[in-house]
């Protein structure tokens, strides 16, 4: 009988910003976008972000992110630590736990 081999466990964060589009982003926001960016390649180099994008979905609905995080401490300092979050720019954000099968 195989022995049962635990799943790592990540955290996911769901974003739903105020803008459209990416590129609405940038031309309303483009100080924020730029220190988000920044941030998140700086978290990913420590090793708490292990990757973040954006969907592309259809247009005219809210630009909606996701990022895979180590922990849930580290999804929840990339929350409230982003410049977006800072400045009021998420309509809606949430964190889920998951278990990556393959890991």
């Amino acid at each position: 009988m195989e022995e049962s081999k635990k799943q790592p466990v990540y955290y996911v964060v769901f974003v739903s910003l105020k803008y459209k589009s990416f590129e609405e982003a940038k031309a309303k926001a483009p100080d924020q976008i730029a220190a988000h960016l920044a941030r998140s390649r700086e978290l990913h180099q420590q090793g708490s972000l292990l990757m973040s994008g954006a969907f592309l979905d259809k247009t005219g609905e809210p630009l909606s992110t996701m990022a895979v995080l180590s922990s849930r401490s580290a999804a929840e300092e990339y929350i409230h630590g982003d410049p977006f979050f800072k400045n009021g720019m998420f309509s809606n954000w949430y964190i889920r736990e998951w278990a990556n099968m393959f890991a």
